[in-house]
């Protein structure tokens, strides 16, 4: 963009200065894109890098408020020069009480500064006499009252409101269920006494996904300070590590078997990797080459047809394959590494020890080709069945998420626990795990038959029996399609026709279904097992 700014000179003449904007690394700019309808737009975006390639340069953006797989090099003529905003200069650390370094108080640090003066006032004794130290009161939040992300949970109400719901026969276009006073309390439906009813989002504009800690994970410390977020599993990130270079895609291409990949996010392959046109992996073993001639030497000399490991589950063309990442921890870093190029919330640990995947495949005459995986503690203490899940980009909207999702809860029937899947989960994961969980719970609810005359009942943790499905998981799917109401001092389920008949749609559309005859699996006690 050029300026032209008239600068006075001796003799007082006038002569015009030509000045030249230079777009640099996190100016903010609308960029012209396509969105899913094919239509301009022209979002706010961040300028991540820039290039020169053959003379020519090129900008890294970032769209403001989308998510990060949509990150791409633009060229200049897509830049919006007009509405050009600069990156706001870091103002110097000021002084306090004219010592250098020292910086103001903020309120959060006064709190905290405040608290630790009451503490040390409390426990400190005074000269001459020792006073007894009083205890404090220490709050804790029980997990049952915890909420997952992106579907709260309110609090459980009192013990003598109940959890079981019984079936009434179906009245006009609803069916409903009503709630019991004995068993188990349902996770708090009612605000002083009136029900509270959950409205679920509204469809829009995909955001990044959350990465922050949630308040399931979130530990309360003794002076009520809630410390950093605890974070546990396989690839789960807290952000303390992330820069510049792994907010940018460095992988171009990925060539997968038959397949080409674009990856998403950053995977920290080789540097030196990373400059190729396209990367090549071999599909059965998944080590990564920089050449197809060095493909086709390696496939010569790799006698894998399918993923290392036992065959836990086979029916048609679809097979379970159970790697212990302590036994194959080349084959388990590797997939952890193509993984990582589709999970934007995960980060990479190189320790697979402690976890074992499950490799999705399908069959045909040269071998079995993977499909997606999901990984999972040897021991939780969280009750995951899932620490990080993915489907491949080709295999995606075809039915294989849900098919890995009701493969982790069928391992957890036969472990006789219920699960969870570890948070956060990103926001395709999300919507993967909510209507898998809602078809589950419909399913069960649609097939209940009333007894001697009676309308059914069923408790909250019959459900989660039934369905391996942990009990808050169960109470927020509840809560989001709006099936709970209190009525007449009880909590009924009503179930409207449009509600049956979209799960009778959605359910002629799923094929694919886990067959738990075909499931040859035993469990292992890892707990006796010293390390793994």
């Amino acid at each position: 963009m050029i300026f032209w700014r008239h600068r006075p000179v001796l003799g007082r003449k006038l002569t015009l200065c030509l000045l030249q904007v230079e777009i640099v690394e996190g100016c903010r700019l609308p960029v012209l894109r396509k969105n899913q309808e094919h239509e301009d737009e022209w979002p706010l975006a961040e300028i991540l890098s820039v290039k020169e390639v053959s003379s020519r340069k090129l900008f890294y953006v970032h769209y403001i408020d989308f998510n990060k797989r949509l990150d791409e090099w633009v060229t200049g003529d897509r830049l919006d020069m007009k509405k050009l905003q600069f990156p706001k200069k870091e103002a110097k650390t000021p002084t306090k009480n004219g010592l250098p370094g020292s910086r103001p108080s903020s309120p959060e640090r006064e709190v905290r500064k405040s608290l630790d003066l009451n503490l040390q006032t409390a426990t400190a004794p005074s000269r001459g006499k020792t006073l007894p130290t009083p205890k404090r009161k220490v709050e804790t939040v029980p997990l049952a009252t915890q909420v997952p992300p992106a579907t709260p949970v309110p609090s459980l109400p009192s013990s003598a409101e109940a959890s079981q719901a019984s079936v009434f026969p179906a009245v006009r276009e609803t069916t409903t269920f009503k709630a019991r006073e004995d068993h188990e309390p349902i996770s708090s439906l009612t605000t002083n006494g009136t029900a509270r009813r959950l409205i679920p989002p509204q469809p829009g504009r995909k955001r990044k996904a959350n990465c922050g800690g949630t308040d399931e994970d979130s530990q309360d410390s003794s002076d009520g300070i809630p410390t950093a977020p605890r974070m546990t599993g396989s690839l789960v990130s807290d952000r303390s590590h992330d820069d510049i270079v792994t907010r940018m895609k460095n992988i171009e291409c990925i060539e997968l078997g038959r397949h080409r990949l674009k990856p998403w996010y950053f995977s920290p392959y080789p540097q030196e990797l990373t400059a190729l046109p396209i990367l090549y992996l071999c599909e059965f073993c998944l080590k990564y080459l920089k050449s197809l001639k060095c493909l086709q030497r390696h496939l010569t000399k790799c006698n894998l047809r399918h993923p290392p490991g036992n065959e836990i589950y086979r029916k048609g063309t679809i097979s379970f394959f159970e790697i212990d990442g302590r036994k194959n921890k080349t084959y388990s870093q590797n997939l952890c590494l193509l993984a990582k190029c589709f999970l934007d919330h995960k980060t990479l640990y190189y320790d697979t020890d402690p976890f074992l995947f499950y490799v999705m495949t399908e069959y045909d005459s040269k071998g079995f080709h993977i499909v997606g995986y999901f990984s999972k503690e040897k021991e939780s203490t969280e009750d995951y069945n899932v620490a990080c899940i993915l489907t491949l980009p080709p295999y995606q909207r075809r039915g294989y998420g849900k098919l890995l999702i009701e493969f982790s809860y069928e391992l957890s029937k036969v472990e006789g626990k219920t699960g969870t899947p570890e948070k956060p989960l990103s926001d395709l994961g999300l919507l993967s795990y909510r209507s898998y969980w809602s078809q589950t719970i419909l399913e069960i609810l649609m097939d209940l038959k009333p007894d001697n005359g009676e309308r059914p009942q069923i408790t909250i943790n019959e459900i989660s029996e039934i369905t391996s499905v942990k009990k808050e998981d169960v109470i927020s799917t509840l809560q989001y399609l709006n099936l709970i109401n209190y009525y007449k001092g009880q909590y009924i389920l009503t179930l409207s026709e449009d509600i049956v008949e979209g799960h009778e749609r959605a359910m002629q559309k799923r094929h694919l279904r886990i067959d738990p005859k075909c499931l040859h699996f035993t469990p292992k006690d890892w707990s006796k097992r010293g390390k793994w």
